[in-house]
């Protein structure tokens, strides 16, 4: 009776942390990609059902803990490029494009392998960039609202000491004794409490399109798809990255409509599913994911809720939630970013752009900031020596981009879903 408990345990704890860890970010995302509290709703509980659905299908079909989530790397992206020319509609319709995009990396394994192909410093850099403005939250707060923020920064801080993955949930429970004390209890008067699923009709325009959908698709695939799979492989398993991608590609497609912006494999809370942990046997394991699905699934029905919270907390409080979980993420961005001395230098200028939030053309930052990059590895890798002087090397300080080594199994694994031997 224990073996069969402890799975079904792991799934419950995976649902949970993986919701309340980051539902901030989302609905910190959704609001600023232009969307009504409860269009806002709406979208969080899309995603809910979607990554529910698709981590059901995939632990079930393939027996691996192949572990679902909503891109939080992407919220983040649309809190920092904030609503696009035309707004809400525009922004669905990009929410659709990353989706599509996402189907055919697991359609066409070489656009997967280009994504891959992105230098990892200058991705690093660019996903560093995007989380930066939020990851600066905690500090502005504590500045403005001190004696609200102070508590919740001092519990994430006691509990990441103590017991680190319930650090962020933890702060949130704080953030929302502070919002249920400094906010009247007419401020939730009237809130849909409830979710419905809200339609929009989508709507493109090219700056969108370039400026919203491919680096959501990007961000999505760079720093949660391909990290996703690596954790699996890290635990043993050679798990169908395709068929992966295609399941959270229609994933993603089915809930835009509703407001959902990315389904995505899970790369944070994927070893709380995967590890043993969940399952002293290996082939087990997956059922913590299918029961993470279908607790994410019914944790989705408390989105009017979330939303309603949200609603009435001071914005920078919610930020500071967000920025909260989103450090970790930064932390290993930044790594990434500049572990390498020779792409240092582009890595920094990705970050920089990115990090400016400029917008050009209708095209945010994130795109800039890696065109950006990549021109930079372009200039110096095309720079010749002096023909009158004698023959030197190619300049330490940016060469060739870096291998992209721990992902790359994972891209050239088989479509089988047997474990390795």
């Amino acid at each position: 009776m224990a073996g069969r408990v402890q799975p079904v345990l792991a799934g419950v704890v995976t649902a949970l942390v993986g919701f309340a860890s980051s539902f901030t970010v989302v609905l910190a995302g959704l609001r600023a990609a232009g969307a009504s509290d409860a269009q806002a709703a709406s979208g969080l509980l899309a995603l809910c059902v979607a990554c529910g659905l698709a981590a059901a299908w995939l632990g079930w079909r393939h027996r691996i803990p192949m572990s679902v989530a909503w891109s939080t790397p992407g919220a983040a992206l649309l809190v920092a490029t904030g609503p696009p020319p035309g707004g809400w509609p525009v922004a669905v319709g990009a929410f659709l494009v990353s989706g599509a995009l996402i189907v055919a990396a697991g359609l066409f394994p070489p656009l997967g392998r280009a994504v891959a192909a992105i230098p990892k410093p200058v991705a690093g850099a660019m996903l560093a960039g995007v989380l930066l403005p939020l990851c600066t939250a905690p500090v502005r707060a504590l500045v403005e609202l001190p004696l609200v923020a102070g508590p919740v920064v001092v519990g994430w801080l006691l509990l990441h000491r103590f017991a680190r993955r319930w650090a962020v949930p933890g702060a949130l429970v704080v953030a929302v004794a502070a919002i249920a004390l400094t906010t009247p209890p007419a401020g939730l008067t009237g809130a849909a409490l409830i979710p419905s699923v809200t339609l929009t009709a989508p709507a493109w325009n090219a700056s969108a399109l370039v400026g919203l959908a491919l680096p959501l698709f990007l961000v999505t695939m760079a720093a949660q798809n391909v990290p996703g799979m690596a954790v699996l492989v890290g635990y043993g398993y050679r798990p169908p990255f395709g068929a992966a991608l295609r399941a959270t590609g229609l994933a993603s497609l089915l809930a835009a409509p509703a407001g959902g912006h990315a389904v995505n494999l899970a790369a944070i809370t994927a070893a709380l599913a995967a590890g043993p942990d969940a399952h002293p046997d290996p082939e087990r394991r997956w059922v913590a994911s299918v029961t993470a699905g279908a607790g994410l699934a019914l944790l989705g029905l408390g989105a009017g809720v979330a939303t309603a919270l949200v609603a009435v907390a001071p914005p920078i409080l919610i930020e500071a939630v967000a920025g909260l979980a989103l450090l970790g993420a930064l932390a290993t961005a930044l790594a990434s970013a500049v572990t390498d001395p020779e792409t240092r230098e582009a890595a920094v200028v990705t970050f920089v752009v990115t990090a400016s939030g400029v917008t050009l053309i209708g095209v945010g930052g994130a795109f800039w900031g890696l065109v950006a990059g990549c021109l930079m590895l372009l200039l110096f890798r095309r720079r010749r020596p002096p023909a009158d002087g004698p023959e030197q090397p190619a300049p330490a300080a940016l060469g060739q981009p870096a291998p992209i080594a721990p992902d790359q199994p994972a891209l050239a694994a088989p479509e089988r879903s047997t474990r390795v031997s």
